[in-house]
């Protein structure tokens, strides 16, 4: 079972490393094809706007087909865009290529959460989706790491030749071992479709997970594509500090991914949740204070902490609204996710271009600490019948 999860983990890595990569390199992107900065920023919303729309798709192929062979397709496809992306010569392009990125991206991370849960007893699935948590944020944090002083180094179109060849290479790995899983194979049947979504939605806790994801996407992600022209406008114009700092992020959330075991003995699934809104609150409040690149740095870690504290609950509630439909179900919740991420950098550019930043940060730590108080309230497991 370790082999498995190590190679669904790889997979996923792969897939990690293209999320945050444009976000250190917004201001040199947006001088080498001559955009504005808050234009270049919505790479972001071509990436993930795709992936939240297609993901009630693919988790129904994934439900309907093999999972594993739906991931290796999709990491090709995302590997193929990333070099489509390193050659284009204008803006326009680059967009369509991020958003096949995004297209393709979907089909990984949320089926391999439904993959596990196929494949692991929800008694020991905390631990293992904490595995693949650390998976994706090591990419995340390698990925905007990386992205940043290659872009110092060769120029930001070197950064999408660089994950081109990574994805490459874990996709060519994978293959052998992903056709040994031995997936059992559903059949195309749309008629599943409207049961499927029906048996999630019935459920409900369904719109707790469903909404608290998007407030979360919007209010904490959205930022993340400002952070480069933010500290850029302040004096610091070097792409890898950018780097550094939204790297922070990847390594709170791999430092609850190996820590997450004494979290959930320590303080349960409850007071994670609480904790965990009113940290990433508070960490929206220091954002807004425009500090020393380091305190930064550190913020961003704590920030990516205390996300995973509340976040990973939420996706253990979510895998278990409908088992029969458990590709929906995440795909889903990605989907939401997604749709917040989306929008989230909508959001901070309009608030740059009219009130300001500041007032979006400090309404955005009302609403994740809400959001934190309303999961730790809602999503309980049922307590066994006394006999």
């Amino acid at each position: 079972m370790t082999r498995i999860l190590n190679l669904i983990a790889l997979v996923v890595f792969a897939s990690a490393l293209y999320t945050r990569s444009t976000d250190p390199i917004i201001p040199q992107i947006a001088a080498g094809l001559d955009v504005e900065p808050r234009t270049a920023a919505l790479l972001s919303t071509a990436f993930t706007l795709p992936y939240a729309l297609v993901q009630p798709l693919l988790g129904a192929l994934a439900d309907m087909f093999s999972k594993s062979r739906l991931m290796l397709a999709c990491l090709l496809i995302l590997t193929a865009a990333s070099l489509v992306c390193g050659f284009a010569k204008n803006f326009e392009v680059l967009v369509a290529a991020r958003m096949v990125a995004g297209l393709a991206a979907g089909g990984v991370v949320p089926i391999s959460f439904a993959l596990v849960g196929d494949r692991i007893p929800v008694a020991e699935r905390q631990v293992a989706m904490g595995r693949l948590l650390f998976a994706i944020m090591t990419g995340n944090l390698l990925g905007a790491t990386f992205a940043g002083v290659v872009c110092d180094l060769v120029g930001w179109r070197g950064v999408f030749f660089v994950l081109c060849g990574v994805g490459g290479l874990i996709f060519l790995s994978a293959i052998p071992g992903f056709r040994a899983l031995k997936e059992a194979r559903g059949r195309f049947d749309l008629s599943t479709l409207g049961p499927n979504y029906r048996a999630i939605f019935s459920n409900p806790l369904a719109k707790i997970c469903f909404g608290a994801v998007f407030f979360e996407a919007v209010f904490m992600y959205g930022v993340f594509p400002h952070i480069a022209t933010m500290m850029h406008d302040a004096g610091e114009t070097r792409a890898s500090i950018a780097g550094i700092v939204i790297a922070g992020f990847g390594i709170g959330g791999a430092l609850y991914g190996v820590t997450v075991s004494r979290l959930l003995a320590l303080l349960g699934e409850t007071n994670m949740m609480r904790i965990g809104g009113a940290v990433m609150g508070f960490c929206l409040l220091v954002i807004a204070l425009r500090l020393w690149w380091p305190v930064e740095f550190a913020n961003f870690a704590l920030l990516g902490f205390g996300f995973y504290m509340l976040h990973a609950v939420i996706q253990i509630y979510a895998s278990e609204l409908a088992p029969a439909a458990r590709g929906s179900a995440m795909a889903l919740h990605s989907f939401f996710f997604f749709l917040g991420q989306a929008a989230g950098p909508i959001v901070y550019g309009v608030g740059l271009a009219t009130i300001g930043i500041t007032p979006v940060l400090l309404f955005g730590m009302v609403v994740l600490t809400v959001v934190g108080l309303t999961c730790a309230h809602f999503l309980r497991r049922p307590q066994p019948s006394q006999v």
